[in-house]
């Protein structure tokens, strides 16, 4: 009979088994096909602050159109933003909040499931009603967003550049 802390010990593998395989792999793939640490911290942290703008359905095109005119790894800055799509559903309302906040607005009272209520019933119905709430979330993000990506994109680029030195010399590799 399996035991809580075997099952949690299982499910923290296939986890880490599936973001090692989704996400940290294809970027050292990167790094042994030639490209820069620099250009793949600068996808992955770009991927990041693009993909959690408080508006749904924008994050795709915002890293494409940044990818495109950075002459960034497109695959790269996407997986990034897939996977922080659960962090962008999680700071829609504290956004929206911050927003009424910042601007002294009235408080909306909504939640993520209404927001996504409100876009399938129709998505002008939901600009309509939620247009100055994402704008002022969008301002607040605008000003935090900047400071996320500097802080990630110097954070990842020592360990890419680790990761790029033990790809070149492998344990084991060096007599």
């Amino acid at each position: 009979m399996e035991t809580g802390e075997e099952r949690t010990i299982g499910k923290d593998r296939v986890q880490d088994g599936f973001f090692k395989r989704r996400l940290v792999r294809p970027i050292l793939d990167l790094l042994r096909q030639g490209v820069t640490p620099e250009k793949i911290a600068l996808s992955v942290a770009l991927g990041a602050a693009l993909g959690i703008i408080p508006v749904l359905g924008w994050s795709t095109t915002l890293c494409a159109i940044a990818a495109i005119f950075l002459r960034l790894n497109l695959p790269a800055i996407q997986i990034v933003n897939y996977f922080v799509y659960p962090v962008q559903i999680a700071l829609l309302v504290p956004f929206f909040r911050w927003g009424e906040k910042l601007f002294r607005a009235p408080h909306f009272p909504i939640s993520v499931p209404q927001i996504y209520a409100l876009f399938h019933a129709g998505v002008w119905i939901a600009i309509r009603l939620l247009w100055t709430t994402i704008w002022h979330a969008i301002v607040v993000w605008a000003m935090l967003a900047p400071v996320f990506f500097g802080l990630l994109y110097v954070t990842l680029m020592p360990l890419l550049h680790r990761a790029l030195r033990r790809e070149v010399n492998p344990v084991g590799g060096d007599a």
